[in-house]
């Protein structure tokens, strides 16, 4: 049989204290979609979004970076651009282990990254090559649109 008179377990002002805490529990899980809630609710988000303000101005807009072609080191939050991506590594990830999950080529933000590594190490030369077959590859595209435009009208 369960004891619920709490006489070895507290004193009076401390069951007083757990009455007090489960009459608020239960006062505000009734009202909890009411309007009269709402002025409260709202000091609760404010105060939980001036503690993410607090922790900016402290830590002076910086995070930790870590990539595979740089040294881990703080960057500026205007700096740095959000993506999709995720990746599971540990906590205090050592630099293998975000080089191994980055995987460079297996998203649109790495192959991105690939192709400018590429266009970064060519000469004149390639870059000359490369304007002349953007320019035939156009001409090709619009050639064909034509025959499609004149299929089409006729």
């Amino acid at each position: 049989m369960v004891n619920w008179e709490l006489n070895s377990c507290c004193n009076n002002g401390q069951v007083t204290f757990l009455v007090t805490i489960g009459v608020f529990t239960v006062v505000i899980l009734v009202l909890w979609r009411t309007v009269l809630l709402l002025p409260f609710k709202l000091i609760t988000v404010f105060l939980h979004e001036a503690s993410h303000a607090i922790a900016c101005k402290l830590t002076c807009g910086h995070v930790l970076v870590d990539a595979p072609d740089m040294v881990r080191g703080q960057m500026n939050f205007k700096r740095l651009t959000l993506t999709d991506i995720t990746i599971d590594i540990p906590r205090v990830p050592k630099n293998k282990w975000v080089d191994r999950s980055y995987g460079e080529g297996c998203s649109s933000w790495g192959r991105k990254l690939i192709v400018q590594k590429r266009r970064a190490s060519l000469n004149d030369f390639d870059r000359f090559k490369l304007m002349l077959a953007k320019i035939k590859r156009s001409g090709v595209i619009k050639q064909e649109l034509a025959k499609l435009k004149k299929e089409n009208a006729s």
